[in-house]
């Protein structure tokens, strides 16, 4: 049986996780952050605070990526760690739920802005989400380097959007310093935490991808160099470009509109250069989801790849293309998912009530770090996790408050994705007496 081809090299992988992480969230989670915090300075500082709760997170996950350099990521360091249920339980909840569920919602949410050039009805939207959908799958299932190459060419195009509304924001006539008043909020402290934490949610899951190159390190060369330089310098470029922007869209509209703005990037546009800002922005949207779905897309797929081949799924998903060295099978598979939740609709619920799980997850592969080290100290370690045991600890607890936060505030929510969550064990189970 073939086998995928290390290809990948640090550019590729920065680019995979950068255009991840930076999907539509930088058009219009700022605005969301505003509207909870009403002042400049803790709107800033939320997207400091989840940046370097996520490269804490990043650079414990860089320490499993060099020692364990191989499809699935999360697959193979639960599994290493913490026995084969939990690599399964996390290979099922992203490869039936999670994955599928962000490439047919952020398909959507491409066509839909694609419609502002072109007009469409509901189902034409659908029928485009679908087509961006099977064309990304077919792009992928060519070779690993096709995929990769248009990755950073829409990542790289991303990046300079971003730039650009950063550069203009503060360059062309329109804004002012006296906007970033107020610096701080009229109330206590104390008064402040609350909101700050449900700002912290909204900015915790935007900065969710610095994991997707992990889930190729089988195709990444010499990745015990590599991958943890990718994550690392992914997660700070995306901190970066957050912090930037949304600094740029406060200097264009001041705190008090942001918060009244439900498309904060469109509305900042408009103030500097005039009405072109809704086609500008709508263009921004639809190159930005299209470079975020292409990495999943390229990703993902090797999340049940890696299953089959651990023997957790049927052995066929296993398989990989001769001549383009892609894992095919479970491409078409993860497509038709994507697809189908896409036409149906239910895209959207299925990951609200999964999503939680993932931060759970990388709870445990930081956890992982940790028992990884008391269990095989003489596991070769290429590059080991700065400010260990603190690093992995600190990400712990916010990842713990964060899922804690999801199940008071949605506890049936919580409740329908642990029982997803948990459909998939009768399946591990068959799979296991079958071997």
């Amino acid at each position: 049986m073939a086998d995928l081809k290390r290809q990948l090299g640090l550019l590729d992988a920065t680019m995979i996780n950068v255009g991840t992480i930076i999907a539509s969230a930088i058009f219009l989670v700022p605005s969301t952050i505003a509207l909870q915090l009403h002042a400049t300075v803790p709107t800033l500082l939320v997207w400091v605070v989840g940046g370097i709760v996520s490269l804490l997170g990043a650079l414990s996950l860089a320490e499993l990526g060099a020692a364990l350099p191989r499809a699935g990521g999360g697959v193979v360091y639960l599994t290493r760690a913490f026995g084969p249920v939990w690599g399964y339980l996390y290979g099922w909840a992203n490869g039936t739920v999670i994955n599928p569920a962000s490439i047919a919602a952020i398909a959507v949410g491409c066509a839909s802005y694609l419609a502002v050039f072109v007009p469409l009805s509901a189902t034409g939207i659908k029928a485009v989400a679908m087509a961006s959908i099977l064309g990304l799958t077919v792009l992928n299932g060519l070779g690993v380097r096709a995929g990769a190459r248009t990755q950073n060419v829409l990542t790289l195009t991303k990046i300079g959007i971003v730039g650009a509304l950063i550069v203009t924001g503060f360059a062309l006539p329109g804004g002012s310093v006296a906007n970033f008043r107020p610096l701080w909020p009229s109330q206590s402290f104390s008064g402040l935490l609350g909101p700050f934490g449900v700002a912290m949610v909204a900015a915790l899951w935007a900065y969710d991808g610095w994991v997707e190159a992990s889930y190729v390190g089988g195709e990444v060369r010499d990745p015990e160099r590599i991958l943890p330089r990718a994550t690392i310098l992914s997660t700070v470029i995306a901190m970066a470009l957050y912090t930037l922007v949304t600094a740029a869209y406060t200097y264009v509209l001041s705190p008090g509109k942001m918060a009244a703005s439900p498309l904060v990037a469109r509305d900042a546009v408009s103030v500097t250069v005039g009405a072109a800002g809704v086609q500008i922005v709508a263009a921004a949207i639809v190159i930005s989801t299209l470079g975020a779905n292409n990495g999943i897309v390229l990703t993902a797929a090797r999340i049940p790849y890696a299953m089959a081949r651990d023997g957790l799924l049927p052995q066929w998903l296993g398989g990989v293309h001769p001549r383009f060295l892609t894992p095919v099978p479970s491409l078409l598979v993860q497509a038709a998912i994507a697809c189908t939740l896409t036409l149906s609709g239910t895209y959207d619920q299925l990951f609200t009530y999964v999503i939680f799980t993932e931060f759970l997850f990388y709870a445990m592969m930081c956890g992982a770090v940790i028992r990884l080290r008391v269990a095989e100290p003489e596991l070769p370690r290429p590059y080991r996790t700065w400010g260990y045991p603190v690093t992995p600890v600190v990400f712990i607890a916010f990842a713990a408050w964060l899922v804690k936060n999801t199940v008071v505030e949605r506890p049936h929510d919580a409740l329908v994705g642990v029982v997803i969550l948990l459909l998939g064990l009768p399946v591990y189970w068959a799979l296991r007496r079958r071997r």
